[in-house]
């Protein structure tokens, strides 16, 4: 709603369509994540090469497109009845995210904007692991200083990606698409977020990728028995509140 600024009947559609997806969500795919959890939790506790890291990025993509899928129809259903205004919604709030991803990642100053790239890094650790250690923190400058990460890159990818998912919007509104039409078109798009059309960005998205996994890999093999139980603690309490909506959905 804050993209769109939906009408009274958009909105009742969207609602029931969340809590539709809740509960589906609920009975059929949280016993999965308990189970790559518990998973998880066990081998966090020991060394990881990095392509085990990269596995488990896989295994998190395949689940978070299996609720994509899930909800497209919806998404699309309400799509088609966005108007021109709501549309230019879109792209104001569009606008908005990326001033804000500007400031965050196309400082001028490039020593200024790896210094942001690399306390970035930090916090996203410090949140798994707890306190880094000096080398710990010097492991994430020499990765950051070593990484293929482009912002000029990737912000051109995120604008051809906003455009391209409004472009497609329009042609619904204006060319009266029908529904199956417009679900087919939309598992294109999604199937271009998943690997991009664009060749510079596909082979730049792999390198990065590769380089982030062996980074992963790298620093988790560095942290000591209290760090890795510290990410085993978090996830044993992402555990139990998976469990416990798994019980209020099977008690419901």
């Amino acid at each position: 709603d804050g993209y769109v600024d939906f009408d009274d009947a958009q909105s009742l559609r969207v609602r029931t369509a969340l809590d539709e997806a809740l509960r589906w969500h609920r009975r059929t795919q949280l016993p999965d994540y308990v189970e790559l959890l518990v998973r998880a939790e066990g081998e966090t506790l020991g060394g990881v090469s990095p392509e085990r890291m990269c596995a488990w990025g896989r295994d998190v993509r395949d689940r978070g497109d299996v609720l994509l899928q899930y909800a497209l129809p919806t998404v699309v259903e309400v799509a088609l009845t966005l108007s021109p205004a709501q549309i230019r919604n879109i792209e104001k709030r569009q606008a908005k995210t990326n001033a804000e991803w500007r400031d965050d990642h196309l400082q001028r100053d490039r020593d200024k904007r790896r210094r942001a790239e690399v306390k970035r890094e930090i916090e996203r650790a410090e949140e798994f692991y707890g306190d880094l250690d000096d080398s710990q923190r010097a492991l994430i400058v020499r990765s950051v200083a070593a990484s293929p990460y482009d912002a000029e890159l990737s912000y051109a990818e995120r604008l051809a990606r906003q455009q391209d998912a409004v472009a497609l919007v329009r042609r619904w509104r204006d060319g009266g698409t029908g529904r199956e039409e417009a679900l087919s078109q939309a598992r294109a798009w999604v199937r271009r977020l998943e690997r991009s059309p664009r060749a510079t960005y596909r082979l730049y998205s792999d390198r990065l990728a590769d380089h982030r996994c062996s980074f992963a890999s790298e620093l988790h093999n560095t942290t000591s028995a209290g760090q890795r139980n510290e990410v085993v603690k978090k996830m044993k309490g992402y555990e139990a509140d998976l469990r416990a909506l798994i019980a209020e959905a099977a008690a419901g």
